[in-house]
């Protein structure tokens, strides 16, 4: 934090083993491969799906190394923008540090919404089971959305202190839930054949071309894989960060990789016909009860809302104090107030507040739709994957220069340069195709309209930082040591 040119606010109150729960129940691979890859089985079938999953997670792990090396150069809440303003060229950090925490936080704050959207489709299911005729109304479902939020707020404010046991609770949760699910599946479903699951290749989507249907495919698998960066932004509550938090996001993305291609084999072996998941309103709910027992198909989606709440409470955790950081550096209007921290609770209330009510904001645009999710993945994926293209671009553009980084315990050493220009340009492919709809043909009730928001936040940011930020905006580097201006006081 010296080197850095910040105070330290909160207790370190994360190890090593919280830090690795707190990444895994967040990223909880295996439980959205059940609940999110619906679009997968239309982009590619069962061997299309499968083959993008393997070859996505292959491709991400250059991004997660190099998030990984990143944050043990500089561990602290701010991530992105904070490494940005450190590495990038001098003449243009300020604004491309400014953009990326905009960024950073609007993909934050899409994934609140889309957990808290995934915890509700899952009531649903649960009520499906005895009742297939029933279905949330749109209202129904924001309302439910909401509630979520608002418990998830407790866990945030009041519930602080406990949420290093809670994040350590819920790593043994997320590895044996994985086992209590996949157990059932296997020994109570009738089986597909393994050539239907990794030869057969179908492309039901309305593309003419296959490949970049099965492209289209990386944005929902990503999105299952999305979140080793989260415990960035809780860098300066954990012990030994610069070596704890990067050892957690990597592990936590192998450990994860792991279970997510294992219970997609599961759940591609046992979910029935391709023709009858295509059909089904909930992919993950045709699985369960093709287990032939509603009690179990009840009891596993049980498990599942119970870990992806557990996540969501991580989700709001990491994304309150992103936007907490960028506040303490001025980059947002009224910062003073959200930057504001709650002592007695080594929490900031404010930003809480403030992160729940926007994303709440989102939940009443998503409307219970389906559609409008698939639109909140793709912007999710959108704003993150901008702010890893330009901050690992920006330590790229220094190695390949010559120019010093800063010491890392947690280093990709001699294989830098490739593995960073290997993310670098996997970040724009992403890009590219989270712009494209996963179904043809589109209308204006069904076209992805995550890009126009994506570069309507962009756009806000340059209005925001011409009226506001580049007078009051402090980038990050003003502070690092070294750089830092005799006589100026730590942040």
């Amino acid at each position: 934090m010296l080197r850095l040119g910040k105070k330290q606010e909160f207790k370190r109150n994360f190890n090593l083993l919280s830090t690795l729960g707190f990444i895994s129940i967040y990223m909880a691979t295996w439980e959205f491969v059940l609940v999110s890859l619906s679009a997968g089985f239309s982009n590619g079938g069962f061997g299309g799906l499968f083959w993008v999953f393997i070859g996505t997670v292959t491709c991400y792990s250059t991004i997660v190394a190099s998030l990984a090396e990143m944050t043990s150069m500089a561990p602290t809440s701010g991530g992105q923008y904070h490494w940005v303003s450190e590495f990038a060229p001098a003449g243009q950090q300020k604004f491309l540090s400014y953009a990326a925490g905009w960024m950073s936080t609007l993909g934050w704050l899409a994934s609140v919404s889309s957990s808290v959207f995934v915890m509700t489709s899952l009531i649903e299911a649960i009520i499906d089971v005895s009742d297939a005729d029933y279905l949330f109304t749109a209202w129904q479902y924001t309302l439910i959305m909401l509630a979520f939020l608002i418990i998830t707020i407790f866990f945030n404010t009041w519930g602080a202190k406990t949420l290093p046991k809670l994040e350590t609770l819920s790593l043994f949760g997320h590895l044996g839930g994985f086992f209590v699910v996949m157990i059932p599946l296997l020994v109570m479903t009738p089986k597909n054949s393994a050539k239907e699951v990794f030869t057969e290749v179908v492309n039901s989507s309305g593309w003419s071309n296959t490949g970049a249907s099965c492209l289209i495919a990386q944005v929902t698998v990503m999105y299952c894989n999305l979140g080793s960066d989260s415990a960035v932004h809780i860098s300066e509550e954990v012990e030994n960060a610069s070596i704890n938090v990067p050892r957690a996001m990597w592990w936590s993305y192998i450990l994860n990789l792991v279970m997510g291609i294992s219970m997609l084999i599961v759940m591609l072996f046992c979910i029935g016909p391709l023709d009858v998941v295509l059909e089904a309103q909930s992919p993950y709910l045709a699985l369960f009860q093709n287990t032939g027992s509603s009690a179990a198909a009840t009891a596993l989606l049980v498990i599942l809302f119970i870990l992806i709440s557990l996540g969501n409470i991580t989700a709001l955790a990491t994304t309150s104090r992103e936007v907490w950081a960028f506040s303490r550096d001025k980059g947002f209007p009224f910062s003073r107030w959200i930057s504001k921290m709650n002592h007695k609770r080594q929490v900031p209330d404010n930003s809480v507040y403030l992160t729940s009510i926007i994303a709440g904001i989102l939940c009443l645009i998503n409307l219970g739709s389906t559609f409008a999710f698939n639109i909140i993945v793709s912007l999710t994926l959108l704003a993150l994957l901008s702010t890893y293209m330009i901050s690992i671009g920006c330590v790229l553009r220094k190695r390949l220069l010559g120019e010093p980084l800063p010491p890392a315990r947690w280093s990709l050493g001699r294989f830098g340069i490739p593995i960073n220009m290997f993310a670098f340009f996997y970040c724009g492919l992403v890009m590219v195709f989270a712009c494209f709809p996963s179904n043809l043909p589109v209308d204006t009730s069904s076209a992805n309209w995550a890009p126009a928001v994506w570069t309507g936040v962009l756009a806000l940011s340059g209005v925001i930082y011409v009226v506001h930020g580049r007078k009051h905006y402090t980038p990050p580097v003003v502070f690092v040591e070294g750089r830092r201006a005799e006589g100026m006081e730590l942040q």
